[in-house]
Formats: structure tokens, C-alpha cells, sequence
């Protein structure tokens, strides 16, 4: 099976019923993408499929082309310096920071449709649960990221 993940074409030796984020983790070697409940509820696994978010513990490989553009948190930049993860950086949003690669992919995708999104909007998009309770922190970073307001 071929795949676009990150900008770069593999070709995995996969069944077709395997969840993305195990061919992710485990034929890819991206282990940034995360398990957490397996059944889609809690977002650690949240990666982007063509530029919308996708829970990948859900999505069979056997339903991606070759053509589809897979983007982990590994791809989203080389060196954490997009605006989300600089603003999660700068305010400190991770405490454990096991859920935080997804809760990043999910404010990414929300950020490119709502660049300048209310508190009810970030609480609306933002369904990724974080066991840690670092809400505040997450939404502080989504408006930090939004404004532009994240330094270098």
C-alpha cells in the first residue's frame, strides 16, 4: 500500500483493515501520533487527511489512496515552529502532554477554518480530551496562535 504521509510516498506492507495510527506508529515509525481509547472518543490520535482531521485509530488504511495527504504532528513542522506549537510552548500547555500532538492537529484544523475563533468555538471544535484538565491552557494557546502573538 502506498501512502503520503508527511510529504513523502511509503510503500507499507499492511492489511488493509489495520487503523492508520498503528501502520503510523508502528510501519511508519511516527510515534508522535498517540493511542488512546481506540474507538475515536478522546483525539490523542488526531492526525490531518487532505487538511481535515481525522481520528486514526478509525481510519482503515484500506480507505486512503495513494493520492491522500496524510500530515502527523511529526509533518506539521520540522522543528516545532509552527504558530500552534509555539503558542503551546509559550504558555506551557502540556502537564503530562500525552494527548497534546492531537490536541495541536485539532487546533491546527480549527485554526485554517476559524482563524479568529471565540472561546465557544474553540470549545466546540476542541473535543480532544486531556485527562491532565489543561483546558484553560489550550484555549490560551489557540487565541495566543491566532493573534499572532507567539514569539520566536
Amino acid at each position: 500500500m502506498k501512502l503520503n504521509i508527511n510529504g513523502k510516498v511509503r510503500d507499507l506492507q499492511v492489511e488493509a483493515d489495520t487503523p492508520l495510527l498503528w501502520v503510523l506508529r508502528e510501519q511508519a515509525g511516527l510515534t508522535g501520533t498517540k493511542y488512546g481509547c481506540g474507538v475515536a472518543q478522546c483525539g490523542a490520535c488526531s492526525v490531518h487527511v487532505n487538511g481535515e482531521l481525522q481520528r486514526s485509530c478509525s481510519v482503515p488504511v484500506g480507505s486512503l489512496k495513494p493520492a491522500d495527504r496524510i500530515v502527523t504532528i511529526e509533518g506539521l513542522s520540522p522543528n516545532a515552529s509552527h504558530p500552534v506549537q509555539k503558542a503551546w510552548a509559550a504558555l506551557d500547555v502540556p502537564q503530562c502532554g500525552y494527548c497534546q500532538s492531537g490536541q495541536i492537529m485539532a487546533a491546527v484544523a480549527l485554526l485554517k477554518k476559524n482563524p479568529n475563533p471565540s472561546d465557544q468555538d474553540i470549545d466546540a471544535a476542541m473535543t480532544n480530551i486531556c485527562r491532565c484538565g489543561t483546558y484553560q491552557r489550550i484555549r490560551a494557546a489557540v487565541h495566543q496562535a491566532a493573534e499572532g502573538k507567539v514569539k520566536s
